[in-house]
């Protein structure tokens, strides 16, 4: 699920006291030269987590591979390549971890702080479950955003500060279930979301929150002790289409990767390459 916002004030994160930890593997912006009997297109061997700035050093090889001269069919690529990151960005980075990024599933944040955009953003979630994706129970969707019936209470909520965004920056929030409704393990009353803030100037996460949710029967007084039939059966497609766009997010970046690693093996880490300045060398 995803919701915009632009900034509109001139500083809005909190720096916590420990760093952000990241689970992507790092990249370098310069791969080492390998041997003739090393090279290999693939740097890995199956799709992976991306680290947060994988779209920079991306665009930073394919840089240096220009510096190095690059024939008219390698330029090509690496425009085609390029024009897929800056069309595609978005789906990368979040959708490579399960986020749901299409455009049924946006909506709108009015507030200033990254809490406020957590919370705002959940609301614009199950509302638009209800009006595009769930529209059979939409009453009962728009219902749980009350305090008259069976309704959302937020439990607790994290939030990982990641950098300081400053305006007029806009964001992107994406919300997914952390866990399988199918699972017998998942507890029955109560549901987890991560919440991906992207910002949009730097392409890449500015922060993560965490939020555990429960749901509570405002008439009887007390939380229910299962979700609701309809809460449930949508939470089961959800999780399904998550591991599908991430699956399939991260096999585009493993592409991407490859495509990137091919125009270095013909340019700069190749034998006898020059720096050419961006001018195609002779062969």
């Amino acid at each position: 699920m995803i919701t915009r916002r632009v900034l509109t004030t001139r500083q809005l994160a909190v720096f916590t006291s420990q760093p952000p930890i990241s689970n992507g593997r790092p990249f370098s912006t310069s791969p080492t030269r390998q041997n003739a009997a090393s090279k290999s297109p693939t740097q890995s061997a199956k799709p992976h987590t991306i680290d947060p700035k994988w779209l920079t050093v991306m665009k930073r090889r394919i840089g240096k591979c220009m510096t190095f001269g690059l024939r008219p069919d390698q330029v090509q690529e690496a425009g085609s390549v390029l024009q897929q990151l800056a069309r595609d960005w978005r789906e990368l980075i979040a959708g490579s971890e399960g986020y749901l990024t299409d455009e049924k599933r946006r909506g709108h944040v009015n507030n200033v702080t990254y809490v406020r955009y957590a919370e705002t953003a959940r609301i614009n979630w199950s509302r638009n479950l209800g009006i595009h994706i769930d529209p059979a129970h939409k009453k009962e969707w728009l219902n749980i955003l009350n305090s008259t019936g069976i309704g959302l209470i937020l439990k607790s909520i994290k939030v990982d500060y990641k950098f300081p965004m400053v305006w007029p920056d806009k964001i992107s929030v994406y919300h997914k279930l952390v866990q399988n409704q199918s699972s017998d393990s998942t507890p029955k009353s109560s549901f987890e979301l991560q919440v991906m803030i992207v910002s949009e100037a730097h392409q890449r996460p500015a922060a993560r929150c965490y939020e555990d949710i429960v749901t509570y029967d405002y008439k009887q007084g007390r939380k229910t002790q299962t979700l609701p039939p309809f809460m449930i059966d949508q939470f089961k497609v959800i999780w399904k289409l998550q591991e599908e766009a991430k699956r399939k997010c991260q096999q585009q970046i493993l592409d991407i990767e490859n495509r990137v690693r091919l125009l270095e093996l013909g340019s700069w880490d190749r034998e006898g390459a020059v720096e050419d300045m961006g001018s195609a060398a002779k062969r």
